[in-house]
């Protein structure tokens, strides 16, 4: 566990789940820097409504919930883990978090050298990217997101809560923000300048105008898939913003189509990090009468799932979506069939725990005989992590980039 400094107190804070053996932090040099500006003595007062956009795993709703003032925080996510690392981390300072389902949480348990919450505060509110956003913002932060698009999208949808007087400052790493970047908050909220790069990291500072047209998000997109696309060919796939590959079909999952099993019948089958949904459409367009859970940590990716599906799915078709944290939330042994195209990065960082743990996940999930079948890059070597959880691996099919591999739970 990590401790995040700040000029009014000190946070413990983690990632969720929590994982003594991660070495990756919580909050990165953005977080900081954000946050120490807003500690200068001509820097804005946080009153009235406080919007956090993008905060990763609760460093920046955690530290301000702490910081003396009536700010109303409000936190806006596409994540689950988001929300869970914000509830464990609240509780572990000492906020009021009453309501918060984690296990992680330790109400009460504090934060040495943290104040206590102020009194003034209110609990932070603990918001998605498919909620409706606050009607008025007086201060809105935004982290600035690896998805230009959900940048766009988030704007688009706060910009009617945003007023002449409202407070926009963004934050990333320099290699976040681009000239792209910039003229979003341009042309959405207002004027928009940065500050200079410090620990490579930098501010955005936009004022509202008035002036400025609102005009609605352009998102979700909709696209038809290409006629070669197995057994979904020609079928309509809808996007919500920051879904990978928003306008096309990727060439990994076109792959995977090529190479999905066959005769489920009325098989329980999982599509888990489901993304837009499409290999669960693809189960159920060859096996109707199978029954599909679509799961992701991202409310983007259910809502663009849930879509897909009503839009392209044969008549009576079974599917139940739901967010969350893998398969943690699926019954030991009721499964039939995982299939998976699972992450190998968390935001910036290159990683394989994630797609470790939804193998671990999808194992727990299945009966015995019951199989998980994923794709991925040749080169990430997922057969030797199989083979090590279920004592089985074999390889589907490969092309020069790609590999279809198939473990069976014993």
């Amino acid at each position: 566990m990590n401790r995040l400094t700040t000029s009014w107190g000190e946070y413990a804070l983690t990632r969720y789940p929590e994982n003594p053996r991660d070495p990756l932090r919580a909050w990165d040099a953005a977080d900081e820097y954000l946050l120490r500006h807003l500690a200068e003595p001509d820097a804005p007062g946080l009153t009235g409504t406080v919007a956090v956009v993008g905060d990763r795993w609760g460093a920046l709703v955690t530290a301000l919930a702490g910081r003396p003032g009536p700010a109303r925080l409000v936190q806006i996510t596409d994540s689950f883990l988001t929300h869970r690392a914000t509830e464990a981390n609240l509780a572990r300072a000492g906020a009021d978090t009453a309501g918060a389902d984690t296990a992680d949480a330790r109400p009460g348990a504090g934060t040495a050298g943290a104040p206590p919450l102020p009194a003034a505060h209110d609990a932070p509110r603990l918001l998605t990217t498919q909620d409706a956003p606050p009607e008025r913002i007086d201060v809105l932060l935004v982290r600035v997101p690896k998805s230009l698009a959900l940048l766009e999208d988030q704007l688009h949808r706060l910009a009617p809560a945003v007023h002449a007087g409202t407070v926009v400052i963004g934050t990333g790493m320099v290699k976040e923000i681009h000239t792209s970047t910039l003229k979003l908050f341009e042309r959405i909220i207002g004027p928009t300048r940065t500050s200079l790069a410090v620990k490579k990291a930098r501010l955005v500072f936009s004022t509202p105008d008035p002036a400025l047209p609102r005009t609605p998000s352009p998102w979700p997109h909709r696209y038809t898939l290409p006629g070669d696309a197995a057994t979904v060919g020609g079928l309509t796939v809808v996007n919500h913003a920051g879904i990978f590959c928003a306008d096309r079909l990727d060439i990994g999952t076109r792959f995977f189509l090529q190479h999905l099993p066959g005769g489920l019948g009325g098989s329980r089958v999982v599509d888990l990090g489901c993304g837009n949904g499409v290999v669960g459409l693809a189960v159920a367009v060859a096996d109707p009468e199978a029954e599909l859970i679509f799961t992701d940590e991202s409310y983007q990716a259910v809502a663009s799932a849930e879509e897909t599906f009503r839009a392209s799915a044969p008549a009576g078709a079974k599917a139940r979506f739901t967010v969350g944290d893998g398969l943690a939330d699926v019954p030991d042994g009721s499964v039939d069939v995982v299939l998976n195209n699972p992450p190998f990065h968390t935001h910036q960082a290159l990683t394989d725990a994630t797609a470790r743990r939804m193998f671990g996940g999808a194992r727990r999930a299945l009966r015995r005989g019951g199989e998980l079948r994923i794709v991925g890059n040749r080169h990430l070597g997922y057969h030797v992590t199989l083979r090590r959880m279920f004592g089985n691996c074999e390889v589907v099919a490969s092309d020069p980039k790609f590999v279809v591999l198939r473990a069976v739970k014993r």
